[in-house]
């Protein structure tokens, strides 16, 4: 009997086991398959479907499916079942959600009516165990194969695993750990460290009292609603937008960042789920033209080709806006008729057709929208705020196709696939690795294109209307007051802008960090050498697990392949890019089924020699 393990129960992990039960259809050879997870198999912590209804996720429903393929005549099963769009139509009918967002905890149904899919579907010499527990230790075997060892004890020994174990949380430093020790030392003080919020200890803060909030990123949008919605206040529809009714149960929230702007929504979608933007400028056989083998950097390689790609969306937009459909259709027909070898075909296909030269979207101006202002006091930014605010909405409720500005950035999620082809597995210098990609793109591109729905942008200028939530202004400061024995928030652009609070939120999600994961399971890893850290260039430390190409074995300690183990998402990031999507869209695979099917396919082939399931390289056994 072959007998495998997938540790952690999301959505990744539920791809990969989707592709086992498509592989193993028909099979008379024993499985045994252990689908594991700490908090509820089949979904796993993020997805769980204990969850409140006001976390949302930030894709519509129609651009995801966690099947992989369309459903037939038959019942859903490995293979062939509904996408999420369908499944919560058929769950709720009389309304179409192909363009709602959904809460998380119904994609977490929808996951574990995958499972139970599944489940029915194997062929009877197939065992799937759903066993809900924390794995703490992994370690090879004398005579081949692994050991899991659970919390409580508990072994299983298995032939090979995959390791799909998403958010960690890392070990605090720096300014957070000086904050976090302060409020230790102040019985009256809280700091809550950053995590998904429908795990954080929010229920304890006090109503009425002041919390600082770290970063405006989608998880200030969750704690915002906990902290909101969740203790009884209302929106309502008025004649000048949305207006919040407090319940008296909320708390004053203090948020900041350094754009002092929250996160853009994304435009209202507009476009089908079959929909997918066909690059002309950005492609990877035009960069590779441009270049020729060898590492990349991102400004000077990539960037100029992907901002020809976004400028181009954004002018065929103005344009339609302007000058009609027609007009638009025309431009963008003669550029692809060029071909993309140029970066001046806009400009010279724009001048041949009589029109104006086109605008340029800047990156920094929109994720910095306060950069060098300074304002005289906090009604001064107050004003701008709810103007800046108004303008998102509008401009997102216009949609990510007749909005200039969502359309050209709706784009980035599309060019995803091209950038890690590009610079996936050290395809870049590592200065421009850890410069460009990880210190400059990857934030700007997270902020722009992946924000919230657009419900969300309305809801924080009604609490901002309402003096419930106050954003302090950019450069934001959480700082230790020893003074007023508190925490103290601050920004340097706006006057008088500083607030003394009692609760610090960091509202972000940790980046993946294996040297600073206090999972037990990723220190006994390190120690036994079974996985090592992506150092690029022998400088960069980039936190990532380093795995190899498909089907992406963790690379150990001595520099080899650990060959019956998988790493697939989030613990590769740095390795690979953009690991944090939830699933393929229903237009077909994308690289999320491919990575599934392919590790799926590793993990069925023939039991092999000893050197398949490497005994740890040092550490104890």
């Amino acid at each position: 009997m072959t007998a495998l393990a997938i540790i952690g129960g999301g959505p990744r992990a539920m791809s990969v086991l989707e592709r086992l039960a498509v592989r193993l259809s028909g099979t008379t050879e024993p499985v045994e398959i252990h689908l594991v997870d700490s908090v509820q198999v089949g979904c796993g912590r993020v997805w769980r479907t204990d969850q409140p209804d006001w976390f949302l996720m930030n894709t519509v429903a129609g651009e995801v499916t966690a099947f992989s393929g369309p459903p037939d005549a038959g019942p859903p099963r490995p293979g062939a079942g509904p996408s999420f769009a369908r499944w919560w139509d058929l769950a709720d009918p009389g309304t179409e959600h192909v363009n709602a967002y959904a809460p998380r905890r119904l994609y977490g149904r929808y996951l574990l009516h995958l499972l139970d899919a599944v489940e029915r579907a194997l062929p009877s010499g197939v065992v799937l165990h759903r066993v809900t527990a924390t794995v703490e230790d992994l370690r090879g075997l004398e005579g081949g194969g692994y050991r899991l060892t659970l919390h409580d004890g508990t072994g299983i020994d298995v032939d090979r695993a995959v390791l799909v174990t998403g958010h960690a949380r890392p070990r605090l430093s720096g300014h957070l750990l000086e904050l976090r020790r302060f409020a230790e030392a102040h019985p009256d003080l809280r700091f809550v460290a950053g995590d998904s919020a429908a795990d954080m200890p929010l229920p304890a803060i006090p109503a009425g009292s002041a919390v600082g909030v770290i970063g405006m990123g989608l998880t200030f949008y969750d704690v915002v609603a906990a902290l909101t919605v969740g203790r009884g206040g209302r929106f309502e529809e008025s004649p000048d937008g949305l207006v919040y009714s407090a319940s008296g149960q909320e708390p004053l929230l203090v948020a900041g960042s350094r754009s002092g702007f929250p996160q853009p929504a994304r435009g209202r979608n507009r476009k089908p789920p079959d929909s997918a933007h066909r690059p002309v400028f950005f492609t990877e056989g035009l960069v590779r033209a441009d270049t020729g083998p060898g590492r990349l950097d991102f400004r000077r390689h990539l960037l100029p080709r992907l901002m020809a790609e976004v400028d181009l969306v954004h002018f065929a937009a103005v344009l339609r806006e302007r000058h009609g459909t027609v007009v638009a259709d025309e431009l963008v027909a003669r550029v692809r008729e060029k071909g993309g070898a140029s970066l001046s075909t806009v400009d010279d296909c724009a001048a041949d057709l009589g029109l104006p030269v086109p605008t340029r979207l800047d990156f920094d101006t929109l994720a910095f929208p306060f950069a060098d202002q300074a304002f005289v006091d906090r009604a001064a930014f107050d004003d701008a705020l709810l103007t800046a605010l108004g303008a998102d909405v509008r401009e997102a409720g216009r949609g990510n196709v007749d909005s200039p500005v969502k359309a050209a950035l709706d784009v980035l999620r599309g060019l995803r696939a091209t950038i890690r082809d590009l610079t996936d597995f050290g395809g870049l210098l590592p200065e421009s690795h850890r410069d460009d990609l990880v210190g400059w793109y990857a934030p700007r591109s997270a902020f722009l294109a992946a924000g919230p729905p657009l419900v969300r942008l309305r809801e924080t200028k009604a609490l901002v209307e309402a003096g419930v939530l106050r954003v302090i202004g950019p450069r934001a400061r959480y700082e230790v007051d020893a003074a007023a024995g508190a925490f103290r928030v601050s920004s340097p652009q706006v006057g008088g802008a500083s607030e003394v609070v009692r609760t610090v939120v960091d509202a972000r999600i940790p980046p993946p960090d294996i040297g600073s994961d206090t999972s037990p399971l990723s220190r006994m890893l390190l120690r036994r050498g079974l996985c090592r850290e992506f150092v690029d260039g022998g400088s960069f430390r980039t936190g990532g697990v380093e795995v190899t190409r498909s089907p992406f074995h963790p690379v150990g300690a001595d520099g080899r392949p650990v060959r019956g183990l998988h790493v697939l998402g989030i613990p590769s990031e740095h390795s690979r890019f953009f690991t944090q999507v939830v699933a393929t869209g229903p237009a077909g695979w994308s690289e999320f089924m491919r990575d599934a099917d392919d590790v799926a396919r590793h993990l069925l082939r023939p039991v092999g020699h000893r050197t398949d399931h490497p005994v740890a390289i040092g550490g104890p056994r």
